[in-house]
């Protein structure tokens, strides 16, 4: 298991995302479902360009409770993350992986919405630990799974998972448990104009 810590300019940022960044906290659950979406799109991309091989089979977003673990879950099919990419997009929490691959595939690339950068850590306003279990479409990639409390701290290790794409779990704060499941359908009916061909619930 590796440990270190998120690379940030303060000492912690997440009081930050959370009482100033963002002013609506619902933004949390568009940046990530834009995020997954980000994430099908780069695979579409790839494999219309010749650099992704196998079959791509369902591509929608999926939104997921489980009122008894008090969990949210944002799954995607998309490009998934190694080890490396985890380090690079997340942990590096100002940089933008979607910047980087629009301008390898600008032409192409036109319905890339969203990106990684400060838009995931805006899960932390909604949640006392989050959790990515991803799987990288590359061949022989290994699945990773990271963990954050809230803290600039993480972990990241090996786990298991059979398909490419990723798993956002967000462990959400008991005091606004109630709200979450308002929010979710709020946010699920605004996104349907722009994301209707991706996005299922279950």
């Amino acid at each position: 298991m590796q440990k270190g810590t998120i690379g940030v300019t303060t000492d912690n940022i997440f009081p930050v995302i959370k009482k100033f960044l963002y002013s609506d906290h619902e933004i949390f659950l568009r940046e990530l479902v834009s995020n997954a979406v980000d994430a099908t799109q780069k695979l579409k991309t790839l494999s219309s360009f010749g650099d992704f091989k196998g079959e791509l089979g369902t591509m929608n977003v999926t939104v997921s409770i489980d009122k008894n673990k008090g969990t949210l879950t944002i799954s995607d099919r998309g490009i998934g993350m190694t080890a490396e990419e985890i380090d690079k997009y997340i942990n590096q929490i100002a940089f933008s992986g979607a910047e980087e691959f629009l301008e390898k595939y600008k032409n192409d690339a036109n319905a890339i919405i969203g990106h990684f950068g400060l838009g995931f850590y805006s899960s932390f306003m909604v949640s006392k630990k989050v959790e990515i279990v991803t799987k990288s479409y590359k061949e022989g990639a290994v699945p990773m799974k990271w963990s954050c409390d809230g803290t600039p701290e993480y972990t990241l290790e090996e786990t298991e998972k059979e398909d490419r794409g990723t798993d956002i779990i967000l462990y959400i704060v008991l005091s606004i448990s109630s709200l979450i499941f308002f929010i979710w359908n709020l946010q699920i009916h605004r996104l349907q104009s722009c994301l209707i061909p991706f996005l299922s619930r279950c």
